[in-house]
């Protein structure tokens, strides 16, 4: 530098000394420039001050020569301490220079910057607050320092700005915050902490709102959740409570809606090996809980998105158990905002003058179903639902209906959803059809399929909430006007089946014809006489699903819809039926539910006595379907005590083709005639003259048999039939006749004549496979 130039009012002995290379000389010439400072100030003489600094700032700090950048650091300090309230006046030409140092090469002079800075600040304190930004942007720099001098130097200057800010009420938050989301994607960890460090302070300073800008932060927070220091992932998790604490505190003055899209990312972990994608998802999920609870309906409009996040967690096992309590309770949560208001149209709830709906009776009665069963409980990001903010500002809520059953729906198809999931989406499912039946009727036909297919599920519970969801769908008021225009028996229904069955292109034809011919069916609407026909097809095409879970999937129908409406529309649906193996099979399947399962002892009753034209309909109405299958038609007379008729049955089995599998159910029958179901018809042996024709039949079957176990069973039962002449008495009380002379008039002979025109069908088509296979039926 040239000393021979002009600094004054420098002295060429203060400016030798800036100059010098020993710190000892440079601080002498600090105290003198300090001097020179106060006389100006004593003066007034601001022109001179300012001068002072110029030189300082250009000519020194800002010099190429090392030790005259120190120098002039040191000097600008001594300007400010000399300054000292007036500092205030003077900050922009003391902090510029300072903090261009801070960029420098030399780590000694980064840090004689520090101290600089510490000085000027230490002066000016609530003055600098105007420069915030800049000082801050500098010392997130120096927080990263690899230097530990320099970064220890740094914490003392971040120390005292943050007294300083806790302290003053005049903190421009709204110029920080751009900073502040721009410096939060930070990779740096030191960067990272001392980001978080001041969220903490300024979250803590009682006239700082910060809770109005975490929308713009809240990604970059979660983001360091992410982080691989553990001090730092406390920290951050320490911040994150304070701004939950606050939401939960003032839940009306929170933007829930902006914050949503980055929980439902968060909510998301691509890489589940990951601790710390772990901690972000947990962390992530218990927000969107407390969002869900505490926002109400606000966020019905983007229940997509949140099911989105929160389905795939519900299938978590052990390790994950907190963050499964934590989705299940948010998929609660949000269940239950969704109400009968919403099936309303926009324009209806809109409406102030209009009338009630017509629909009330229908909402009514689906709030009588709101328990949705006891317990409650992978999507990449190209998958994501995101959210609208700009929805949040209409006055009406609406729901995000259809968001809801694509999302429902995709998971339904992913053959990766977990179990749990699975369970979940049905009874999201189930409740929608409960509260908003009308609209969720419109997405019946695209989900209609899937839910079939869902009957074949590893699972019971999934078949089980499946069938729910089917049998609403079946019984809902609201299915009778939105279905009514798909199940007319075009070619728009879904009941078509693959090339070669027979059974399906058939039952297309006839499928309006049996709705019409069942009157049976009163409560029931046009799905359910597809969903009948569509379940017989897919036992038809999956006999494993038949032998396995068919008597389960049927006594479940049994509990959920009538069971009369059950055995009635699938003898109607089967008594067309043109594969006869299958219908044979399925009689037997039917016959067995209905003689052994606990839950059709009402329909068992019903068909006891035949006492009702509607019994006797139904009767007649089984007994059709059930000649498929001449074991099972017996053991229908004998349930409905048409002994007579049984024995005429049995007789006409001397012209039918005797295997070991016709044995073999003439076996079964034996044992259930054991059971407890036939109680009634054991204790009428006793009444031998009034039961002739039930004995007969008995021993009609014992002839069938051969000398087996069953044989040996029956034939030991018949021989306990009393002697009549010993069961005579002087009053002999008929109670059986006098039931059976109340029965409405039943047609026996023709329906004998049914039995035999379909026998004769099921021989034709036995005698045509056995001259197309080496392999015929069995005969005894």
């Amino acid at each position: 530098m040239n000393t021979e130039k002009d600094f004054s009012p420098l002295t060429p002995n203060i400016v030798r000394a800036l100059n010098d290379k020993l710190y000892e000389k440079r601080k002498v010439a600090a105290l003198e420039i300090e001097k020179l400072v106060r006389e100006f100030v004593a003066q007034n003489n601001s022109t001179q001050i300012r001068h002072v600094i110029q030189i300082l700032a250009s000519e020194f700090a800002l010099s190429q020569h090392p030790h005259s950048r120190k120098g002039g650091l040191i000097g600008l300090a001594a300007c400010s301490i000399a300054l000292g309230k007036d500092s205030g006046l003077y900050l922009k030409e003391l902090i510029e220079p300072v903090l261009t140092c801070f960029n420098d090469s030399d780590s000694r002079l980064r840090y004689y910057a520090c101290e600089a800075l510490y000085n000027i600040v230490k002066v000016a304190r609530g003055a600098v607050l105007p420069h915030f930004n800049v000082l801050f942007d500098g010392l997130s720099k120096l927080a990263a320092d690899p230097d530990p001098n320099v970064k220890s130097g740094s914490e003392l200057l971040d120390r005292l700005l943050k007294d300083i800010v806790t302290e003053s009420n005049k903190f421009d938050l709204v110029a920080f915050v751009p900073l502040l989301r721009e410096r939060i994607y930070s990779n740096n960890q030191y960067a990272r902490q001392f980001i978080i460090s001041w969220i903490l302070v300024l979250e803590s300073v009682p006239d700082i709102n910060l809770l109005d800008y975490l929308p713009e932060i809240l990604d970059g927070l979660f983001q360091i959740l992410g982080d691989s220091s553990k001090e730092i992932r406390r920290m951050c998790e320490v911040v994150l409570g304070e701004f939950l604490k606050e939401i939960k505190k003032t839940p009306s003055s929170v933007k829930f809606a902006e914050m949503a899209n980055i929980l439902v990312i968060h909510c998301q972990v691509s890489d589940e090996s990951k601790l710390t994608n772990d901690l972000i998802q947990l962390t992530a999920m218990t927000w969107m809980r407390e969002f869900i609870q505490l926002a109400g309906r606000v966020v019905l409009p983007y229940s997509s998105g949140i099911l989105t996040a929160v389905l795939p967690c519900l299938s978590y096992d052990d390790r994950k158990k907190i963050t499964k309590e934590a989705a299940s309770a948010c998929n609660h949560s949000l269940m239950k905002l969704v109400t009968p208001e919403d099936d309303e149209d926009e324009e209806e709830s809109q409406s102030t003058t209009s009338p009630p709906s017509k629909d009330t009776s229908t909402k009514k009665e689906g709030d009588i179903n709101d328990s949705l069963n006891a317990s409650q409980e992978s999507t990449g990001l190209s998958n994501i639902s995101f959210f609208n903010p700009t929805g949040a500002d209409r006055s009406q809520v609406t729901l995000d209906l259809d968001g809801i059953v694509q999302v429902l729906d995709r998971h339904l198809h992913d053959s990766l959803t977990g179990m749990m999931t699975r369970i979940a989406v049905l009874k999201w499912l189930y409740h929608l059809y409960i509260k908003t039946p009308r609209k969720m009727f419109r997405h019946t036909d695209s989900l209609f399929p899937m839910l079939l297919k869902t009957l074949s599920d590893e699972s019971d519970e999934v078949i089980l909430k499946d069938l729910e969801v089917l049998a609403e769908i079946a019984s809902s008021p609201a299915g009778q006007t939105e279905s009514l225009g798909s199940c007319d028996g075009s070619d728009k229904t879904e009941l078509h089946v693959p090339d070669g069955s027979k059974v399906g292109q058939h039952q297309l034809g006839m499928s309006s014809k049996v709705a019409d011919s069942s009157p049976s069916t009163p409560s029931m609407n046009s799905y359910f006489y597809k969903f009948m026909i569509n379940l017989l097809q897919r036992f038809s095409l999956e006999r494993k699903l038949l032998e396995t879970r068919g008597a389960f999937i049927i006594r479940q129908l049994c509990l959920l819809l009538h069971a009369e409406n059950i055995f009635h529309s699938m003898a109607d649906i089967l008594l067309k039926e043109e594969d006869l193996k299958f219908a044979s099979t399925m009689v037997q399947t039917l016959n067995t539910i209905l003689l052994t399962s606990a839950e059709l002892f009402q329909l068992r009753n019903q068909l006891k006595d035949l006492r009702t034209p509607e019994s006797c309909t139904l009767f007649c109405c089984l007994y059709r379907s059930w000649c498929h299958n001449p074991v099972a038609t017996v053991s229908l007379c004998f349930l409905t005590q048409n002994y007579r008729h049984a024995y005429d049955l049995i007789q006409k089995f001397g012209d039918l083709e005797v295997t070991v599998d016709f044995l073999i159910e003439v076996d079964k029958l034996v044992q259930l005639i054991e059971s407890p179901i036939f109680t009634y018809l054991r204790l009428q042996l006793l009444d031998v003259e009034n039961n002739p024709y039930l004995i007969k039949a008995l021993y009609g079957l014992l002839m069938l048999l051969p000398q087996s176990q069953a044989f040996q069973l029956l034939s030991h039962r018949l021989r306990c039939v009393p002697n009549p002449e010993l069961m005579r008495t002087v009053e002999i009380p008929k109670p059986v006749s006098a039931k059976r002379a109340t029965r409405p008039q039943v047609d026996y002979k023709e329906l004998l004549q049914h039995f035999e025109h379909v026998q004769s069908k099921h021989l034709e088509v036995r005698h045509q496979r056995v001259g197309h296979t080496e392999h015929p039926d069995r005969k005894l």
